[in-house]
């Protein structure tokens, strides 16, 4: 064949192409071990950190506090009943769970121990300005208060909506409040507020990021993929 053809041109361009899709479907597979990996790292610090655990832990530390602090990453349904139990340091039942998981009624939950007391991790998903935002909201024993929180985004501007992930300070307004109103306990009422009328369920709003604010409020309020739909495990002895 003539080297210099449009036959062997096309040939030789299809070869070369098969053979980089090769290369990169390799590489995405040898590298997909670690992606995932570093995926299930973070997640288990964003839990550890609504834990009020130290923000500036290494990798090894996260791993072994992990072990420590989580006794199960239980499954639980509408009910509060677990339909599949987690074990200590767990990362296959709860820990597995997503977002389109809790809308479906599947409802992860970590049972964890801090200094000898009990307290309780929840995922919560639900949508910013930008986009999709998540937080585990840790409950002490009672199943009444907050110990403490933690928040994610995707795409939340930096320095407004942000701020949710990336200001420690704000997070911490959380740590206390109480998940009900009154003897209102059918009703999450723990919510992010420009005017705070009720202090002891209420947190200042982000400034300048009400409608990334109302996006929280609303992700504690939702029906699925909220807290809302914990409130009979809550509610539970």
């Amino acid at each position: 064949m003539k080297t210099n053809s449009n036959s062997y041109t096309i040939i030789y361009s299809a070869i070369l192409v098969l053979i980089v899709a090769f290369l990169l479907a390799f590489v995405f597979q040898a590298l997909k071990p670690m992606q995932d990996a570093n995926v299930q790292l973070d997640q288990q610090k964003q839990i550890l950190f609504a834990l009020n655990q130290n923000r500036d832990m290494s990798n090894e530390e996260a791993v072994k506090l992990w072990k420590q602090i989580i006794i199960a990453d239980d499954i639980i349904n509408a009910d509060g009943k677990v339909v599949e139990a987690g074990k200590q340091g767990g990362v296959d039942a709860g820990f597995k769970l997503n977002s389109k998981d809790a809308k479906e009624g599947k409802l992860a939950l970590f049972r964890c121990k801090v200094n000898g007391e009990d307290k309780y991790v929840i995922p919560v998903y639900g949508n910013g300005l930008w986009g999709p935002i998540n937080g585990f909201i840790a409950i002490n024993g009672d199943k009444r208060t907050v110990f403490g929180a933690y928040f994610n985004h995707e795409s939340e501007t930096a320095g407004l909506g942000a701020e949710i992930k990336d200001n420690k300070a704000w997070q911490d307004l959380f740590k206390g409040k109480h998940l009900f109103s009154g003897n209102d306990t059918q009703k999450i009422a723990l919510a992010v507020e420009k005017k705070i009328e009720d202090p002891s369920t209420q947190v200042d709003a982000v400034t300048g990021a009400t409608l990334t604010s109302n996006g929280v409020t609303e992700m504690f309020h939702a029906d699925k993929g909220g807290l809302q739909p914990y409130v009979k495990f809550l509610n539970s002895k």
